[in-house]
């Protein structure tokens, strides 16, 4: 299925709107199970000071968060993740990619990730990485987008709702040339 047209993917900035959207879709997400590093119940008070953090280390260009705006509303977000050891400069991490429920099945989630991997581009990463929950998670989603299967790691993480979950490793080279010290 095709993005509407009325979807813009764009960075987001720090505002008490984009906070507010963010934590409304951090809290949607785990509460449907979603494992992005959050148990259910999530407070509020606990997805704004996530968000707040994350939005200051993009301000410190440590990472880039984009959102896919349906007009006002955030209809999906992604975290492209630039802040890597010194002997990683070649490498970036997609983080927190998470639509809605009401979102799902537009191509959102796609487009965002299409857009994060530009952003790579543009900041010269050679790698992206990922990882995804066994059950649930997004693998059908990177491998359809060109992610390659690393491996799984059993019972990497607690499922919002308890019990372990699984997760499965993949990366993906992109067209960035290699940054000149790493040549």
């Amino acid at each position: 299925m095709t993005m509407p047209t009325a979807i813009e993917i764009k960075p987001l900035s720090t505002s008490p709107a984009v906070i507010a959207a963010l934590r409304d879709i951090l809290i949607e997400v785990v509460a449907h199970g979603g494992s992005v590093s959050f148990m259910h119940p999530l407070s509020p008070d606990d997805a704004t000071a996530f968000w707040t953090q994350s939005l200051a280390a993009a301000a410190r260009s440590e990472r880039i968060l984009l959102g896919a705006w349906d007009g006002d509303v955030l209809a999906g977000t992604v975290t492209l993740i630039l802040d890597c050891p010194p002997n990683q400069p070649h490498r970036a991490e997609i983080a927190k990619l998470m639509v809605p429920l009401g979102y799902r099945g537009r191509g959102i989630a796609a487009a965002l990730m299409r857009a994060a991997e530009s952003l790579a581009v543009d900041h010269h990463r050679t790698l992206l990485v990922l990882d995804t929950a066994e059950e649930d998670g997004a693998a059908p989603l990177y491998e359809k987008i060109g992610f390659t299967y690393a491996g799984s790691i059993p019972d990497y993480a607690l499922k919002p709702h308890g019990g372990l979950c699984g997760t499965r490793i993949y990366w993906k080279r992109t067209a960035a040339i290699a940054p000149l010290s790493a040549r």
